[in-house]
């Protein structure tokens, strides 16, 4: 059952604490507070809460804490939190060559453990928002959308699911088996129901669909240009991998005699509604494209590092107008699957250009929370503390001793490592308390997650 909200009569006080809001001024507090009220940010400003509140039923001293927004996390795959560590030393396409067939076993039981492992990592790490790009639906393996969804609403993520699809298999030129692989007809009308089932697109809503083929070289055309369709016929945003790794390049050029993001804007799949994860290998001309027509990307600095993909040209495209977020990539080739950590990632990998400017702190803050969210589409509703927002929230404590001879609280969560989590709200929830879930058993969890990974293990 999903994790209801508060009332909307409840208010919840965090004082003295330093806030970082994120918003379009960057306004920061050494020593502020933020009122929630139900679900939402009633109050933020310097100094303590205005006097005389009612229905006061919590407060929360903040004195050696850091509030930020929740972070955002534009890109994941839920699904492979029961195969991390295999292919340890391969890129990106060995990678999927070797791991293709274990994944075509999956059912919608052991994604639904996979993704409790996956959604308690990213709460833990800070997340409050997630989206997992789920592509893989073999044939009898159930509900597997479902099964995700079902896990998330469990711990009280916000949630975008989304409705991925491959219909290349190695027969056809792709990578995948056959048994991984669906028709387009049956895609186009799984991704349809998907949407009018679940997508909630109100103002706070705890799930949304998008629909997401998987990539260039595991979907074909017709599937691209069809989705494209579909998804703007339903109002709904648009999700792949895109330039990825030089191998990629190379097969649309083969293909198609064009580069990646010729080849996306030739079906459609340039637009604001659009956000692809990776994007490693950008010429000037691919980022100016982006620029122009709003279309965003999901950096995984950590993943791109794990199978040698490359270093994206964020900082370029930042300047040019790209609108960037932040993303874990699935947890096989991300095995930590924190979302935390991808603040300080990709601070660092993006100044192995060269310009120790290239990516500050609070810009590696505001990719993994305003960044997430207008890729998402929900920049008005989530990714800053501001009044009338939704209350995800994280509360990290940074006077302990990993930290606490960091005067500046921001560096402290970016360069430093990642703060403990004091308090998590969700949606005016707190869903994680001193480090901990309070909406599962994070050793239940575990054990659950364990024994999936053996039973997947042992169907090979």
């Amino acid at each position: 059952m999903a994790v209801q909200p508060p009332p909307a009569d409840r208010r919840t006080v965090i004082e003295n604490a330093a806030i970082a809001t994120v918003d379009a001024q960057g306004t920061e507090c050494a020593r502020g507070h933020v009122v929630i009220k139900g679900n939402l940010i009633e109050s933020v400003g310097d100094g303590p809460a205005p006097q005389g509140l009612d229905g006061v039923v919590r407060r929360i001293d903040g004195a050696g804490h850091l509030l930020t927004p929740g972070l955002v996390n534009a890109h994941h795959h839920f699904y492979q939190w029961i195969t991390r560590g295999l292919a340890q030393d391969d890129t990106l396409f060995d990678w999927l060559v070797t791991l293709y067939p274990t994944w075509a076993r999956i059912d919608d039981r052991l994604v639904h453990a996979a993704s409790l492992g996956s959604v308690a990592a990213l709460l833990k790490s800070g997340c409050t928002t997630a989206s997992d790009h789920h592509y893989v639906f073999p044939r009898g393996a159930g509900d597997l959308l479902g099964a995700s969804i079902e896990a998330v609403q469990q711990l009280g993520l916000r949630f975008t699911a989304l409705r991925g699809s491959m219909d290349l298999s190695r027969k056809d030129g792709g990578l995948p088996p056959d048994r991984a692989v669906e028709d387009i007809d049956e895609v186009l009308s799984a991704s349809e129901a998907a949407v009018d089932r679940w997508h909630d697109p109100s103002f706070g809503s705890m799930l949304q669909i998008a629909i997401a083929p998987c990539s260039p070289f595991s979907v074909s055309t017709e599937l691209l240009r069809r989705s494209a369709e579909l998804a703007r016929r339903k109002g709904v945003r648009l999700h792949t991998h895109g330039s990825e790794t030089a191998e990629e390049g190379r097969f649309c050029e083969e293909q198609f005699g064009m580069g990646p993001t010729d080849y996306f804007e030739s079906t459609g799949w340039l637009g604001e509604d659009v956000w692809m994860a990776h994007c490693v290998h950008m010429n000037d001309s691919d980022i100016a494209k982006f620029a122009e027509t709003g279309t965003g990307v999901a950096h995984c600095p950590s993943s791109n590092a794990r199978l040698a993909a490359g270093i994206a040209r964020v900082p370029d495209m930042i300047r040019a107008g790209v609108p960037v977020g932040l993303g874990v990539d699935g947890t096989a080739s991300n095995e930590s699957g924190e979302l935390g950590t991808e603040l300080r990632n990709a601070l660092l990998i993006n100044r192995l250009h060269g310009r120790p400017d290239a990516l500050t702190a609070r810009g590696a803050l505001r990719l993994g929370t305003m960044g997430g969210a207008r890729l998402l589409g929900r920049q008005h509703e989530i990714g800053s503390i501001e009044v009338g927002k939704l209350a995800d929230l994280a509360l990290w404590k940074v006077d302990g001793v990993m930290h606490s001879s960091i005067a500046d609280p921001v560096a402290a969560l970016v360069l430093g490592a990642l703060p403990p989590l004091s308090v998590l709200f969700v949606n005016g929830n707190a869903v994680v308390e001193e480090g901990r879930l309070t909406t599962a058993d994070e050793n239940r969890i575990a054990l659950i997650c364990a024994r999936a990974a053996q039973e997947l293990a042992a169907r090979g």
